[in-house]
């Protein structure tokens, strides 16, 4: 199956819209006061939630790729990986904005009573070079070797997400490993394919 340039942009501007729905869900919640007792750490925790669940999609892009022959479904992986990249940036800026008012002492007294807060940062750090070479452009200018050794710290990333979750919530990790339970299948499809290729 093969969409047509036009069934194709508008699968593009279907799943923008569709990446667009959780914030559009939370504005409505914070308008209407349907957030719960606590807001603030209802958008911090649905941002992050979100943040990893566009990660697992983005990983899972390839995957499914390779199951159904659709290559088209790499032309969408780009926008899901910047939306993973968004909801991090609203995640980050809920926290240090809604939740510390940008005070950067409590900031740093945080972090050295909640670990789990570092590797957030870190693993926000690691996001952005991916990021801002999104672009053709930026592919054009590094080369496609090390741009796909670049983007190819996805797997780090997601790796290091999970962890900062796992932390966050300490006795209820039960989401934290669903999450990691997909991670893991993600990242070992790809390392079973890449060993089948040498096996070769």
């Amino acid at each position: 199956m093969q969409p047509t340039p036009p069934q194709l942009a508008a699968l593009k501007v279907t799943l923008f819209l569709l990446c667009l729905a959780p914030l559009a869900q939370l504005a409505w919640g914070a308008a209407y006061n349907t957030l719960g007792a606590n807001p603030i750490e209802a958008i911090t925790r649905s941002t992050g939630d979100w943040a990893l669940n566009f990660l697992v999609i983005t990983l899972a892009v390839t995957p499914l790729r390779r199951a159904t022959g659709w290559a088209w479904l790499i032309r969408l992986r780009r926008m899901l990986g910047l939306f993973v990249f968004f909801y991090a940036v609203l995640h980050l800026v809920t926290y240090l904005w809604l939740d510390q008012f940008f005070d950067w002492n409590d900031i740093v007294k945080d972090i050295a009573k909640r670990p789990f807060i570092l590797l957030g940062f870190a693993t926000f750090a690691l996001l952005l070079p991916l990021a801002a070479t999104s672009s053709h452009f930026a592919l054009r200018r590094l080369g496609g070797r090390r741009w796909q050794n670049l983007h190819r710290t996805i797997y780090a990333i997601a790796i290091l997400a999970v962890v900062h979750y796992w932390w966050m919530v300490k006795l209820d990790t039960f989401r934290p490993a669903l999450y990691a339970a997909a991670i893991a299948l993600l990242l070992g499809l790809r390392a079973w394919w890449r060993n089948a290729k040498h096996l070769r």
